[in-house]
Parts: C-alpha cells; sequence; structure tokens
C-alpha cells in the first residue's frame, strides 16, 4: 500500500465518522430527537476518533493517528456497550428510532468495532506507514480536503447543539428541549 492509498483509506474513515454523526445530526433536527448524555458521549467518540484520521490525511499516516482511533474507538463502543446494557432489561424499551431494525447505540458499537478492526488492518500495512515524499504543499488531494472541511463544518454543528441544549451544567437524561437555549432567549425576553 502506497502512501496515496493510506491517506484515501483515512479519508474515508474521516467521511464514514462525518456520515454517523451527519446522521445523528439529522435525526436531532429533523425528527426533534435530542441527544441523551450517553448518545452525546458516542458523539465525541465519533469526533475524536474522526481527529485521528484528520490528523493522517493532514500529516500523513502515524501509529500516534491510530492510537488516537483506536482509544476513542474502544472508549466509544464502551459507552455504546453501557447504552445497550441500560435497555436490555425487559420492559424498559430502547431509547430514540432505530435504523434498520437497530437503535443507533447498537448501530454505534457495530461501527466502533469495525474502526478498530480497519485500523488495526491499516497498522498491519508498513508501507502505510512509511515516510511520504514532499508532494506540492501538503500532498492531501481534493478529496481529502473536502473530507476534513466536512468533518470540521459537522463537529462544529454538533457542538453548537450540544451547547444549546445542555449549556454550562450537565445534560438532562432524557431531554425534551434546547435547555440552555430557552433560557437565553428567556433572558433576552424573547419566550
Amino acid at each position: 500500500m502506497i502512501a496515496l492509498q493510506a491517506r484515501t483509506l483515512n479519508a474515508l474513515g474521516l467521511l464514514g465518522c462525518s456520515a454517523v454523526l451527519i446522521m445523528a445530526f439529522g435525526y436531532q433536527v429533523y425528527l426533534g430527537e435530542l441527544p441523551c448524555p450517553l448518545c452525546l458521549l458516542q458523539r465525541s467518540a465519533f469526533a475524536a476518533a474522526g481527529i485521528g484520521f484528520a490528523l493522517s490525511v493532514r500529516f500523513g499516516a502515524r501509529p500516534s493517528h491510530y492510537g488516537v482511533v483506536i482509544l476513542s474507538a474502544v472508549a466509544g463502543a464502551g459507552v455504546s456497550a453501557r447504552q445497550m446494557a441500560l435497555h436490555v432489561v425487559p420492559g424498559t424499551g430502547g431509547y430514540g428510532s432505530t435504523l434498520v431494525g437497530l437503535h443507533f447505540y447498537t448501530l454505534a458499537l457495530i461501527a466502533f468495532v469495525a474502526m478498530i478492526v480497519s485500523v488495526g488492518v491499516l497498522l498491519l500495512s508498513h508501507e502505510a506507514l512509511r515516510p511520504e515524499p514532499r508532494v506540492g504543499e501538503s500532498g492531501i488531494n481534493a478529496f481529502g480536503k473536502g473530507c476534513l472541511l466536512l468533518f470540521l463544518c459537522v463537529v462544529l454543528a454538533n457542538a453548537v447543539s450540544t451547547a444549546a441544549e445542555c449549556g454550562a451544567s450537565l445534560c438532562p437524561d432524557d431531554p425534551s428541549r434546547y435547555e440552555a437555549l430557552d433560557a437565553w432567549l428567556q433572558r433576552l425576553g424573547m419566550r
């Protein structure tokens, strides 16, 4: 595997993290499903894993970048498994909508495990970790730049919505409104 192929695979990993965050954000905005604290932690883990992929896209593949991805995915898998365990008890039901018959936290666990396995496979390729020759300014092609820009926008949108939902305090266990945004609008006399 040459360095350009490794960069492209990292850009695809970054695109995958962005797609997961876009899907969750879409359900939040269009269906009004506000994320619970465990959901927010899973989104944070996808964002952190995306940072590892982004570093590899921008600076080239390094074991430390893959370490960021793996540690983030392990943390996210732990949070996803915890949320699954909360809803395994009969009569508790699930939290939120489903996609292809599975709740988002179940799909998140599958995605985190797939991420760990795919990065492990990338780490097996010594060619992918070989230093790249200097190509132009940074060696990033248009696809990589587009993935980086999309990821940045998606993470910022999620950060703003989390701040609107929770503010500087703890997020509610079962959110029903954007508490910090509502409080701010009340102070301005708009609600």
